[in-house]
């Protein structure tokens, strides 16, 4: 069950993270380059959460599957 746990937590968060990525790409239609794009969303915490939860859910799969 902790397993399930773990791996919803890790979708959550990573579905947070990407959606935010996404969110913050309506900014280059504002003039904005790619250069000042990745600058804004390092200093944003809510960014990280994509890899985390990637993280996370890798972890989950290869330390609870059922390899013979």
């Amino acid at each position: 069950m902790g397993a399930v746990f773990l791996f919803l937590v890790g979708f959550g968060l990573a579905t947070t993270g990407g959606i935010s990525l996404i969110f913050y790409l309506n900014f280059l239609p504002a003039g904005l380059l790619w250069s000042d794009y990745f600058a804004f969303i390092v200093t944003r915490i809510e960014c990280y959460f994509l890899p985390i939860g990637l993280l996370i859910i890798w972890l989950v799969i290869y330390r609870f599957s059922n390899n013979p």
